[in-house]
C-alpha cells in the first residue's frame, strides 16, 4: 500500500522535536533538488536559449544567448546574449542597469546568471 501525504504529514507531527523536523526538511530540500536536476538535465552549457517571461526581470525577457557554466548548485547559469539581444538591451529605454558599452557585441548577464528554471532551449 503506498504511502499518503496524509501518512507522511502524521508522521511529521508525531517527531519529537525541532532536529528530527529539520532531518525531514532537509530530506525534502535534497528530493527538490534531484528533481530540478532531472527536470532541467537538458540545459547545458553551450546550448542556445532564450530568457523566459517566468524571470522576474521584465527587462531580460525574451532574449536569447548562449548558455554558460552553471553555479555550485546547479539552479542557475550564466548566460551571454547573442549580438542582437546585446544589441536591444544597450537600446532598451528602461535599462539603466545594465551598462553596455558601444563596442561589446555580446554581453554577459552579470552577478549569479539566469535560473536554469527560466531558460527555454531553442533548436539551433
Amino acid at each position: 500500500m503506498p504511502i499518503t501525504i496524509d501518512d507522511v504529514r502524521d508522521f511529521i507531527r508525531q517527531l519529537p522535536d525541532a532536529a528530527a523536523v529539520a532531518q525531514v526538511q532537509e530530506a525534502a530540500a535534497q528530493r527538490l533538488r534531484a528533481i530540478d536536476k532531472a527536470a532541467f538535465a537538458h540545459i547545458q552549457s553551450g546550448r542556445r536559449a532564450r530568457i523566459s517571461p517566468a524571470l522576474r526581470s521584465k527587462l531580460l525577457r525574451g532574449l536569447t544567448g548562449t548558455v554558460q557554466e552553471r553555479n555550485r548548485t546547479g539552479s542557475r547559469a550564466g548566460f551571454l546574449l547573442d549580438e542582437e539581444s546585446t544589441r536591444q538591451l544597450r537600446a532598451h529605454p528602461r535599462n539603466s542597469h545594465y551598462r553596455i558599452p558601444q563596442n561589446v557585441r555580446r554581453f554577459r548577464i552579470p552577478g549569479n546568471g539566469v535560473p536554469i528554471s527560466c531558460l527555454e532551449l531553442i533548436e539551433d
